[in-house]
């Protein structure tokens, strides 16, 4: 009885050192891809290139091949406006911090002048002949955008300012890039037994970037967080062959309007009649309200068999429905007529396209049962042929 307990034991402590070291990992890569090394994987400092480099190297080493004889990557460009340079503002003297008091909004040209502000209504100032908007915000959302306009608007954070502005100094720098070159990055391990059946797992690894030369905004939930689950479902089936085959992209341009998506929607490398079931994973890094799941009203079956498996193994507190929305890389797939999830999580930090979406405040809440819902779910989908 005394070994047959402790040999019990054993296994839940084996148990939870597994689990234990796949969150560790989840950690590692997306402290990695958080760092200023990769300055918000974007489109200044080589963000997204040195992005590509590590995610290939982390395929290498889960041992998924690509796609194609060419390689992992599949290369496509668009134009996108940056602001690589100078990032300055003053407002009636004060000297405000990019990122933290203001941001630029991301169509803006580049300003340098001085002048003076005439109120427009109760949160807006401008300079007609500057073309300078002043907005004051309660929140600061910074996003991408593929065009350039003939004005500058600048978004100021309400906490970091009180009074009315009346005065301006500003020296903001941008550079609009009519193609920029990036990647999609494709791989597939294959499956034992019906290799021509594939199940694909996705995510975004680009974010925002970088505004000036030291402001950068991590992206840790959004998609570090999706990227490092991706990871693990890799590491999981390369140390347990699967039935089908399991596709891996990781997608760029997914800020920019689901660029990189959309690009391998109309150019697969992939049969896309092929996929029995795609999940694209984006905001993966909280869980404590549960799960929401785009284009659960529209693939019934597939979402009873989630909710089945969650309800078998009480994985998570909640799964939520949602209807077909095109808000995050999924969405070109349903298009195609390819059965698709978006799974995201719910609660915990509100922290969103800001320099405070952090790796040192992402909780991963439920980040193992998230990862052992999938795993599930995809085993039953291979059940069947």
């Amino acid at each position: 009885m005394k070994i047959k307990a402790f040999f019990s034991l054993f296994l839940l402590l084996l148990s939870f050192s597994v689990q234990a070291q796949d969150k560790t990992y989840a950690r590692e890569v997306i402290a990695q891809l958080t760092s200023s090394r990769f300055f918000g994987r974007g489109y200044v400092n080589n963000g997204l290139q040195k992005s590509e480099r590590f995610l290939v190297e982390e395929f290498k080493k889960w041992k998924i091949i690509p796609m194609t004889s060419s390689g992992f990557l599949q290369p496509y460009s668009f134009s996108v406006n940056t602001f690589p340079g100078k990032m300055e503002l003053q407002i009636n003297g004060a000297k405000l911090q990019p990122g933290k008091d203001f941001i630029v909004s991301p169509d803006s040209k580049g300003l340098r002048a001085a002048g003076l502000l005439s109120q427009k209504d109760s949160i807006h100032f401008v300079d007609t002949i500057n073309a300078l908007q002043i907005s004051i915000l309660k929140k600061l959302t910074w996003s991408v955008s593929g065009e350039l306009q003939n004005h500058t608007s600048v978004f100021i954070n309400k906490d970091s300012f009180s009074g009315t502005p009346e005065t301006y100094k500003v020296n903001l720098e941008n550079q609009f890039i009519e193609s920029f070159k990036t990647n999609n990055i494709c791989g597939i391990i294959k499956g034992t037994k019906h290799p021509d059946s594939l199940i694909v797992i996705t995510a975004h690894y680009d974010h925002l970037g970088g505004m000036g030369s030291k402001t950068f905004f991590p992206g840790a939930n959004d998609n570090a967080s999706g990227i490092s689950l991706l990871l693990n479902l890799a590491k999981y089936y390369s140390e347990n062959k699967p039935n089908y085959s399991i596709g891996f992209i990781c997608f760029s341009g997914e800020e920019a309007g689901l660029l990189g998506s959309k690009y391998f929607s109309e150019h697969p490398l992939i049969n896309l009649n092929k996929i029995r079931f795609l999940i694209n994973l984006d905001l993966t890094g909280t869980g404590e309200e549960g799960i929401t799941v785009v284009n659960a009203t529209q693939f019934k079956t597939e979402f009873s068999v989630l909710n089945q498996v969650n309800s078998e193994r009480n994985y998570l507190n909640k799964i939520s429905s949602r209807g077909k929305a095109a808000n995050s890389d999924h969405f070109w797939f349903t298009q195609k007529g390819v059965p698709s999830f978006f799974i995201y999580t719910n609660g915990g930090i509100r922290a969103y396209h800001d320099i405070y979406d952090i790796a040192a405040t992402l909780p991963l809440t439920e980040f193992d049962d998230l990862f052992r819902l999938i795993r599930d779910f995809n085993s039953k989908l291979m059940q069947g042929k």
